[in-house]
């Protein structure tokens, strides 16, 4: 596997032969997923420290930013359903991290809630970022660029399934 930093230069729709756009190498989607993958290897590195996986530390983002969420929002912030979300919470919650408790407002939903130990975590995880931004070897304002590309193309993503991708002749 070549593991340089070029890529090969990007074939145009418009003008290449037909068989060049079915090249791995030309897919946005391999990079992105070949990208987040190695991501989820330095993130196991660095949260094995704090007893955390990846996506339980994205619930713990969530929960530090905006306190107690019912699963269903928590589930809108984190774009998981709660067939996915469910099991992440009840291995938090094993661990002490996180209580869940059905709302006194709506009997049907579920609240969740830091405990004591999960607020004590984020101040071990403030570190995370800092090792995450060297990682990568971009500066920090490289990484807000393409986090707003990244934004960008997930908005745009979402709008074509939302048009259900016209058929192309």
């Amino acid at each position: 596997m070549d593991t340089s930093p070029t890529a090969p230069p990007a074939i145009d729709p418009t003008t290449a032969p037909t068989t060049d756009w079915l090249r791995l190498d030309q897919q946005i989607c391999f990079s992105l997923n070949a990208a987040s993958r190695a991501f989820g290897s330095v993130y196991r590195v660095i949260l094995k420290d704090l007893g955390i996986t990846y996506p339980q530390y994205l619930v713990m983002l969530v929960l530090w930013e905006h306190g107690e969420l019912p699963v269903k929002k928590l589930g809108e912030h984190l774009r998981l359903d709660s067939g996915t979300l469910s099991p992440l919470l009840k291995r938090l919650e094993t661990a002490g991290l996180v209580r869940r408790e059905r709302s006194v407002r709506d009997e049907r939903s579920v609240e969740v809630r830091l405990t004591e130990a999960g607020v004590a975590l984020r101040e071990r995880a403030e570190q995370v970022p800092r090792r995450i931004v060297s990682a990568t070897s971009f500066d920090v304002d490289e990484i807000r660029a393409l986090r707003a590309r990244l934004d960008q193309l997930t908005s745009a993503l979402d709008a074509a399934v939302h048009a259900e991708l016209p058929d192309e002749d």
